[in-house]
């Protein structure tokens, strides 16, 4: 999808009567959506495993380095 094709998207979702704010913002998440999306396609990602280790030594130990 192109980046006009997105915008015209969101603005068809979105209430006539929505603000600027809010459209900036679903905009933002739209193309937070894709980069991750792109990421997860070329194989950036995290494992899980590895992410629940870190936030349970950062949440429940506190940051140990």
């Amino acid at each position: 999808m192109t980046a006009k094709e997105t915008v015209r998207a969101v603005l068809d979702k979105l209430p006539e009567d929505c603000s600027l704010d809010e459209v900036l913002y679903h905009l933002y998440v739209a193309q937070a959506a894709q980069r991750g999306l792109a990421d997860a396609d070329a194989g950036r990602t995290i494992p899980h495993e590895r992410v629940e280790a870190e936030m349970r030594r950062t949440w429940l130990l506190g940051d140990v380095g």
